[in-house]
């Protein structure tokens, strides 16, 4: 560990402006670290960063000069392009490294290497064309769901298939990009598994997490999840293998489905997520500070719930009740400091922890 260890004073780089990127900088702040976010636009992370560049992810002299002034770098998001990844992991310490990005940043690599994995999913084809759907519908059946392979968050870049509709249709609405159909899973409950994994191989989960979505964008998450023991058991073996095989450092969440007493995996992202925002105030140690501590090959802190917790996302103009939360005894109010509330964006959150 003590090759992979950064100390405090550093500077962590983080690619990506978003609210995540934001977090991080704030646990990384506690821990005596500054950071530098590397971003094509403005966001709320630049709010609380100590270094600041504004270029494209493909502007390689912004980003020899930005890896020039950090002492290692990871990212908020998945959607880095692959050759930003390698270019940086030649020049400073990445982590998560670029091959697990590239295997979460496709669907279908995803599905594969988890299949390969011995780890349930649902049934999936690969769709190139509108032919492929055709054949894939046939022998996956309806429902299903084809998705984009690649750019698809919060419900965007996916469309559900019924028996009698035009598969034609469907494949124009994703614009004929490169796709993946799913089979239905006849699923009881959407929980989620975060965890962090350190250079020296050193592995810790949070407990399962129950997930609501909203019009494909999470709306609530509550623990405890109320799952037998045998699938919470499954869920975080799934996850550590997962993290393993990848060689992973850092914070990863695996999203999955409750079938029965076993688990199916959805989708893998390489980063902090949004059902761990309830690890702020409602676990021993935040996701953010868990993830600073792994990347920076620091011993991982305690995973420990502090009592039972609801964390609720605050969506577009849902934002306009902050007095209201503020006022609310329990009610943990993170306000992300977006400048303009709109439909599915995501503003803020609460969380409410009960002992």
């Amino acid at each position: 560990m003590g090759e992979a260890r950064i100390a405090p004073g550093a500077t962590l780089g983080i690619l990506g402006g978003g609210q995540l990127g934001r977090m991080i900088a704030t646990a990384a702040a506690s821990l005596g670290l500054k950071t530098h976010v590397f971003c094509p636009d403005t966001g709320p992370a630049f709010d609380v960063a100590a270094g600041r560049t504004v270029a494209a992810y493909e502007d390689e002299d912004a980003l020899r000069r930005f890896a020039a002034a950090i002492d290692l770098v990871t990212y908020e998001f998945e959607n880095v392009p692959g050759r930003t990844a390698e270019i940086l992991a030649g020049l400073v310490p990445l982590r998560p490294n670029a091959a697990a990005l590239a295997t979460a940043q496709d669907r279908l690599a995803e599905k594969r290497f988890a299949a390969g994995l011995g780890i349930p999913t649902a049934p999936f084809r690969a769709v190139e064309s509108e032919a492929d759907l055709t054949e894939a519908l046939e022998a996956l059946g309806t429902p299903a769901i084809l998705k984009t392979r690649r750019f698809g968050y919060d419900g965007k870049g996916q469309v559900r298939i019924h028996a009698g509709d035009r598969p034609g249709e469907a494949y124009a609405h994703l614009g004929g990009a490169p796709a993946i159909l799913e089979g239905f899973v006849p699923f009881t409950q959407e929980i989620s598994i975060v965890a962090a994994r350190s250079p020296d191989g050193a592995f810790a989960a949070y407990e399962p997490c129950l997930n609501e979505h909203r019009n494909g964008i999470l709306n609530v998450t509550r623990l405890p999840a109320g799952i037998p023991p045998g699938v919470e058991r499954r869920a975080v073996e799934a996850a550590e293998a997962i993290a393993a095989s990848l060689d992973y450092v850092g914070v990863i969440a695996v999203e999955m489905f409750v079938v029965g007493d076993d688990i199916v995996v959805n989708e893998i992202a390489p980063r902090v997520h949004n059902s761990g925002h309830w690890t702020i105030e409602g676990a021993e140690t935040s996701q953010f500070e868990q993830h600073v501590r792994a990347v920076c090959g620091w011993p991982l802190g305690a995973t420990t719930r502090l009592g039972r917790v609801e964390m609720r996302n605050l969506i577009g103009d849902e934002i306009e009740g902050w007095a209201a939360l503020l006022a609310e005894p329990g009610a943990h109010l993170h306000h992300y400091g977006k400048a303009r509330a709109r439909p599915g964006r995501k503003m803020g959150h609460v969380t409410r922890v009960s002992r």
